[in-house]
């Protein structure tokens, strides 16, 4: 069983690549995930977990994170990925991490995530403190890949 995490930053950045996966690849590394083995989790974030700005987390580790991505291969369409946390004004309750991302732009992928945030603090009865965003806009130019993360660690 891994432990429970104590720390979390957001992170977010689109890239190109040559193919979809080189793409999402590319934007991973961009975000500052990219050499980490991503553990995909769903959208809780542990109770009196710590918002930091940065973590250095040793290459090849397991990450933990909740994230949303886009992969298109339409030249010129503008997709987005975002990622909203939701922090409770009682730390010893856990938070909500909503993740989206479609053909729009950064703007409405934000206000998306910070509505379902919204959504799923009023449908738990918890009394909401904070929300924090990360974003990722992208303008296909010929396999693009928008990228929008919160990875969780200890």
């Amino acid at each position: 069983m891994l432990p429970r995490p104590t720390k979390f930053f957001l992170t977010a950045a689109s890239a190109e690549g040559k193919t979809e996966l080189t793409a999402f690849d590319n934007s991973l590394l961009a975000a500052g995930v990219g050499n980490l083995n991503l553990l995909r989790v769903s959208s809780i974030l542990p109770p009196r977990c710590e918002f930091i700005t940065d973590a250095a987390i040793p290459e090849g580790s397991l990450l933990p994170i909740a994230y949303g991505s886009i992969v298109s291969e339409e030249p010129g369409q503008l997709i987005a990925a975002a990622v909203a946390v939701g922090i409770p004004a009682d730390a010893d309750h856990p938070g909500v991490i909503m993740e989206h991302s479609g053909v729009m732009s950064a703007a409405e992928a934000k206000i998306c995530v910070v509505k379902m945030v919204e959504e799923a603090f009023a449908v738990r009865g918890v009394v909401l403190a904070d929300i924090k965003t990360a974003v990722a806009e992208h303008r296909v130019q010929s396999v693009g890949c928008a990228f929008a993360a919160v990875p969780l660690w200890y």
